[in-house]
């Protein structure tokens, strides 16, 4: 485990040296103030209370785009929006799509300026909370889009960043762990809140349900705004500020970003379309809420998983080809051949841990390739991003067909399937194919 002490030259760099030997004890006296004074990193009170606010905010404020499956059903069935129809699914991809895609910029601002951490809090906190309160006035779907969608998603990209900023502070050698809780924060809301908007949109309709859930929102988080804090000084976090870009020409970082952009292209399928599949297969709103509740529940115990995993030395090639693979087979299978409810439970378990497993490994392959570990967070997240976006298009191309319970996938949904799984697929022969590279054509750079 990394101590104080150990990392006090890193956190140090910012002190001025003024060269001459009458202030040389008077420095040391300094340096050994400022080690005592700083909080130590992986455990502590302050340690711990920031990494529990930060996987509540989480929780909440990314639970609730990846829970959109549900509302998409909702607004699909109501007589004023069935001229935008086609458009409805857009929603939910523009909120998650600017999380992801919005992430470098979130995470270069944060950075760059980390004395206006709390500040960006304080701005995108409220943000994403008018984009729902705002939604609930809405009358058209293209309304739907700037507020549910565009408003949240743009507040959620400025608030998560500093946040992990922080959480990048003070957990170290247990930086897997932390940040696979981070991960699974969406899941443990997950696991709960599709029932909870299910039975809410279905007795008060989406403009109660969308302003209990501002008003749930601010007394949930507020109070935790105060626990939000830095590790570091202002001096060392200005010396910090300054980002290292020579991992970019590691090819290894471009093999583990080409994985996650060729995996995210059918990654988001099964969370924003397995209540509507299962609708069309004649099951109710309540066994597809189901679906998604085990998907999340499956997503916390993977992403803690294998962020544990991560910590514990084993290859992070190992543990993401082992969770693709995984992913690929389930939806090739439990997903394309299933007929009923009881079949479609296994495939969103599986799915659910190995999938989003999958996702924890960005910290790990950023930690791999070297550099910035904030930098290389955000341009996988970006680049996971890329397929979330595409969701919306990729699927109205997808889904021609008509539902046929007795073909794949039951006929109107059997090529997103083939994607999903394909991606996945080939998110692992990318990986496993260039270590296969180095260990038998180049074994220098193994």
């Amino acid at each position: 485990m990394a101590t104080e002490t150990q990392l006090a030259p890193l956190e140090l760099q910012s002190l001025p040296n003024f060269g001459s030997p009458r202030t040389d004890d008077a420095r040391s006296r300094s340096e050994e103030t400022l080690i005592h004074h700083l909080e130590p990193v992986d455990r502590g009170r302050d340690a711990w209370m920031v990494l529990i606010a930060g996987f509540v905010f989480e929780a909440l404020f990314w639970g609730f785009p990846m829970s959109f499956g549900v509302f998409q059903d909702y607004y699909a069935s109501l007589p004023e929006f069935e001229e935008d129809a086609g458009s409805i699914a857009t929603i939910g991809t523009v909120a998650q799509a600017l999380c992801y895609l919005g992430a470098p910029i979130s995470a270069l601002l944060t950075k760059r300026f980390p004395k206006y951490r709390r500040h960006q809090i304080w701005l995108s906190w409220p943000f994403c909370i008018l984009g729902l309160l705002a939604a609930s006035f809405a009358s058209s779907v293209p309304v739907l889009i700037v507020t549910q969608g565009v408003m949240y998603g743009l507040g959620f990209v400025i608030l998560t960043y500093p946040i992990i900023s922080m959480i990048n502070e003070w957990w170290v050698a247990r930086k897997g762990m932390a940040f696979g809780l981070i991960s699974a924060a969406s899941g443990a809301t997950g696991a709960v809140m599709p029932f909870i908007m299910t039975a809410l949109l279905e007795r008060y309709g989406y403009r109660i349900t969308l302003r209990a859930c501002a008003v749930a929102m601010v007394f949930l988080t507020g109070p935790l705004i105060p626990l939000l804090k830095s590790r570091l000084p202002a001096s060392d976090q200005a010396q910090l500020a300054r980002t290292e870009w020579s991992f970019l020409r590691n090819p290894l970082f471009w093999v583990y970003g080409t994985a996650i952009l060729t995996q995210g292209l059918g990654f988001f399928f099964p969370v924003n379309f397995l209540p509507t599949y299962a609708t069309s297969m004649g099951i109710s709103t309540t066994g597809g809420a189901l679906l998604l509740s085990l998907v999340s529940i499956a997503q916390v115990l993977g992403q803690f998983a294998v962020g544990y995993l991560s910590d514990k030395s084993l290859p992070v090639s190992l543990l993401a080809t082992v969770c693709c693979t995984t992913a690929s087979v389930a939806s090739f299978t439990l997903w394309g051949f299933s007929k009923s409810l009881a079949q479609l439970i296994p495939f969103s378990l599986i799915y659910g841990f190995f999938a989003f497993g999958f996702s924890t490994m960005r910290v790990g392959m950023g930690r791999e390739v070297g550099g910035d570990p904030l930098a290389t967070y955000a341009i996988y997240v970006f680049l996971q991003g890329v397929g979330n976006i595409l969701v919306g298009p990729i699927s109205v191309a997808l889904t021609t067909r008509p539902v046929s319970l007795q073909e794949y996938g039951c006929g109107k949904y059997g090529s997103m399937v083939l994607l999903t799984g394909a991606s996945s697929l080939l998110a692992t022969i990318f990986i496993a194919g260039w270590h296969l590279y180095r260990v038998f054509v180049h074994p220098r750079l193994a």
